[in-house]
């Protein structure tokens, strides 16, 4: 049996795919830039852990203010934390298929 979404989870995600990076036109969800994305079934709390296109972004300090922001916006949303890491370092082959469209690679 597999395990249900959280019931915030569509909303988390709409959230983070409402923060852009500034040098590609694509959200940082189908950026492929979360790596772990966890919500706390009993109190909310959002977790995620995510990565920059390249360590010297200009954006490095300020991305995960952002994302935070975007997500406790969301309504019945806990406490949230983000964590930055570039193991793995991001690639092009972490981009979704609709990135991959937006950007003319498909």
């Amino acid at each position: 049996m597999t395990k249900q979404a959280h019931p915030l989870e569509h909303k988390v995600i709409a959230a983070l795919r409402s923060v852009f990076d500034p040098e590609i036109p694509v959200n940082i969800y189908d950026l492929g830039l979360i790596y772990n994305l966890q919500i706390n079934d009993e109190t909310n709390d959002v977790y995620v852990m995510m990565t920059l296109t390249t360590p010297n972004c200009p954006v490095a300090e300020d991305m995960p203010g952002q994302v935070q922001n975007s997500i406790q916006l969301v309504e019945g949303v806990g406490k949230v934390t983000v964590e930055l890491t570039f193991e793995p370092p991001w690639d092009k082959d972490m981009l979704s298929e609709s990135a991959l469209l937006e950007l003319g690679l498909l």
